[in-house]
């Protein structure tokens, strides 16, 4: 199987790292020092379920000289999309299927529109990964999980084969009945954490036991479920539940990636979290008071940091 990797940083190199190390025909679209090293050394995996070191690895900064895959993953920040799309482009052959696997509910619909209802899969993963140095990603937290689809949950062989190629590569891998849904529900219990940890500057530990922060959470949570149901997405109170129970299971000093970002001052997901909650709850008139204060609060800091990446 070809797959192409877009966004090589700690998702997209732990995955495309343990594809390639299973024999899959790898190849990171990478730059900069990231790809200098990918080609000179190889990627290095640190992980708590073993590590790697995979070289020869396939790497280049000029998509079209790859030409069409079978599967190309999408590991971008959501921010960053709109170039990965571009990137894409050449890997497109008739069949091929491209699998987000970024933070919130509007990257398939983004790539259907972009690249055609036919090459957009949906899906999310499940993964504590992070790049420590170019060419090099440590994996700290949870057994590795990919859940994706085609967007109308058919059963179709690309799946079926992506499927089995990350079973091989020792990564857990679900084809769901409903994909959207399993999306949400991530979603459920990432935009509410990473706003919360963003607003408050404090680990998930800290927020989840103090008797005036824990009820946010939960209506955070009730209020992206709100939205969903208003959209057509089977939830319901139970995504809040099982939200609840893996904010519990958390190491106390957690904090969420968005959260980390805005902390440093770096262009962060806000508008694909709770931005998108706030703009996609507007659209079917649900109200979603939380999710808005937490959004215009941390706006002025996120344009400024915009500010500052282009300058």
């Amino acid at each position: 199987m070809r797959i192409a990797i877009v966004g090589a940083g700690g998702v997209g190199g732990y995955f495309g790292g343990r594809l390639a190390q299973a024999g899959a025909d790898v190849t990171f679209i990478a730059r900069g020092d990231n790809l200098a090293v990918l080609r000179e050394r190889g990627l290095q995996i640190e992980s708590i379920v073993g590590d790697a070191w995979i070289t020869p690895v396939q790497a280049t900064d000029d998509p079209s000289t790859v030409g069409p895959v079978d599967m190309v993953l999408v590991a971008t920040k959501t921010w960053q999309l709109g170039e990965a799309i571009e990137q894409i482009r050449p890997l497109i052959g008739p069949e091929t299927g491209v699998v987000p696997l970024l933070n919130g509910v509007e990257a398939s619909d983004q790539l259907a529109q972009a690249l055609g209802e036919s090459h957009a899969l949906n899906g999310i993963c499940y993964i504590f990964v992070a790049r420590i140095a170019p060419g090099a990603v440590r994996h700290s937290g949870i057994n590795p999980l990919i859940i994706f689809g085609e967007r109308d949950n058919r059963r179709t062989a690309r799946v079926e084969a992506l499927r089995d190629w990350l079973e091989r590569a020792g990564v857990r891998a679900t084809i769901p009945a409903d994909i959207d849904g399993e999306v949400w529900r991530k979603f459920v219990f990432g935009a509410t954490t990473s706003g919360l940890g963003a607003v408050t500057r404090a680990p998930m530990g800290l927020l989840r036991e103090l008797p005036e922060t824990r009820p946010l959470f939960i209506q955070g949570m009730r209020e992206i479920v709100a939205v969903a149901q208003a959209r057509g997405i089977a939830l319901d109170e139970s995504a809040v539940a099982a939200a609840l129970a893996q904010l519990d299971a958390l190491p106390y000093e957690t904090t969420a990636s968005m959260q980390r970002d805005i902390m440093a001052g770096r262009p962060s997901e806000l508008e694909t979290q709770n931005g998108a909650v706030v703009r996609l709850g507007a659209a079917v008139g649900v109200p979603t008071p939380l999710h808005a204060f937490i959004y215009h609060a941390l706006l002025p800091q996120e344009r400024l940091a915009r500010r500052g990446a282009s300058s």
